[in-house]
């Protein structure tokens, strides 16, 4: 291990790369400091306290901490993944967008411009929307109140430092993609998942010593930990080959083709995307509702109560949420259409299958069964968390909730009382954001005739 980090650093362009990833992350770090002004921060915290979690934890988690202290990365990366995803979605709709995604690198870049705009418009929108909730927290809470001084003037304060915060990450995920290592959103949104862990380990440790977390249940809560990675790991690996032989053909005195070679289908080809869009998706109303403010509003408090991460009507649409993203963005990325017509013109077929429209329907029905079992699998391993913690409280459905109880096992209604720190969706980006890098480093080290970052292995991306 030792010799493969002295070869990262042997060649100039990887070092640089390595270094320049590892200074603009400390940036994002240090910035993550600066706080908002006008701001009550000791009253915030009480709130943060209070509440114990909920949507502002989970939406705090993605922003690695900056929300809970209002700093000016207080909205994170979370706008530029809300406006891919609307864009996304207008891909399939809008026949304008349709002609510019499959006008390559050109249309790619008009696109990614939309995106950018569109994210400056979601960071106003969004921070105006923290802006009145801050004040309404002044109004509700019978302490100090958050804002010193309510009025517009904060409000456009709020809007104009959160949005110029938000501009400046994507513009730092962009440079890390472009002239660092790895995927610069991806690295933002894992630095900010990862800064929680020495604070993880802290709480770990006091519960341990202050006898709140027994040894037994450590030692399951650590065999779990490693279980999920591991599984993790391998599902991100597993890949279907689909065997695709090459007719021999002749131009001039040269003889092409004739080879047998595969084309790898993977298990979880959409990665952590459709985690990614589900949960964003799902946070959208309930932080609506929750700037708009529930309490006196017993319609919107009763379906903020049932929307809420703990409750089963919230898994439920989870779990669905997951499984229509993952067939969504596959049905963006891989056109088995385009496939089957690009191997038929290079005089390529699948053995025992006609080339042309059966090429294709086989390709989508293996697919189509893929991404299934991947659907299955992003859907359990993000809700793992909240079973081992609290369980899926069914209970709390009407009609069956009770009936659903008794038959149940108690670990799935009641939970394991462990206290998971890491939800799902954390540990898929950080186990498939950690495996796409060393993926990058691999790949540079090995071109240059270097071995490889890890010895006897080959690591492949979450992108195949």
């Amino acid at each position: 291990m030792i010799e493969s980090i002295k070869n990262i650093f042997s060649i100039h362009d990887l070092r640089k790369r390595v270094v320049y990833t590892f200074l603009m992350l400390a940036v994002y770090r240090v910035g993550g400091h600066i706080p908002v002004p006008g701001i009550n921060f000791g009253a915030l915290e009480t709130f943060f306290r209070q509440s114990g979690g909920g949507i502002l934890g989970f939406l705090d988690l993605f922003s690695g901490g900056n929300l809970r202290r209002l700093t000016i990365f207080a909205l994170g990366i979370m706008p530029y993944i809300s406006a891919s995803i609307i864009l996304q979605l207008l891909t399939v709709i809008w026949p304008y967008l349709e002609k510019l995604s499959k006008e390559g690198e050109v249309g790619r870049k008009k696109i990614t411009q939309y995106t950018r705009y569109g994210t400056v418009v979601l960071s106003f929108v969004q921070s105006l929307g923290i802006a009145f909730w801050l004040e309404s927290l002044n109004a509700a809470g019978g302490g100090a109140p958050v804002v010193n001084h309510p009025g517009w003037a904060f409000r456009a304060m709020t809007m104009l430092t959160l949005t110029t915060g938000t501009a400046f990450i994507m513009w730092v995920g962009e440079q890390i993609s472009e002239r660092g290592i790895g995927n610069g959103i991806s690295l933002i949104i894992y630095a900010g998942i990862v800064s929680g862990l020495p604070n993880a380990v802290g709480s770990l440790i006091q519960d341990v010593t202050t006898g709140n977390l027994g040894v037994i249940s450590l030692a399951i809560l650590l065999a779990l930990m490693a279980g999920v990675i591991g599984v993790i790991v391998w599902v991100e690996r597993a890949q279907r080959k689909i065997p695709v032989q090459y007719a021999r053909r002749v131009v001039g005195r040269r003889m092409y083709g004739g080879m047998q070679t595969h084309m790898p289908l993977r298990l979880n080809t959409g990665g952590v995307i459709p985690v990614i869009f589900a949960s964003s998706v799902l946070a959208f109303p309930l932080t609506l509702m929750q700037w708009m403010g529930v309490q006196d509003k017993p319609i919107l408090a009763n379906i903020y109560r049932q929307l809420d991460y703990t409750m089963p009507l919230h898994n439920l649409l989870y779990l669905l949420s997951i499984v229509f993203f993952c067939y969504f963005y596959i049905s963006i990325i891989f056109n088995p259409m385009d496939v089957a017509d690009n191997m038929k013109k290079y005089g390529g077929f699948i053995p025992g299958i006609r080339p042309g429209r059966r090429t294709a329907e086989f390709l989508d029905s293996i697919l189509t069964r893929l991404t299934f079992v991947g659907a299955l699998y992003l859907g359990l391993i993000a809700l793992l968390p909240q079973i081992l913690i609290s369980g899926l409280k069914v209970q709390a459905l009407p009609a069956i909730g009770p009936t659903l109880d008794r038959y149940l096992p108690q670990f799935l209604t009641q939970g394991m009382g462990l206290k998971f720190f890491f939800g799902g969706t954390s540990l898929l980006i950080v186990v498939g954001v950690a495996m796409d890098t060393i993926q990058q480093v691999e790949s540079q080290l090995i071109m240059r005739h270097y071995d490889g970052f890890l010895k006897g292995a080959r690591i492949r991306g979450r992108r195949g």
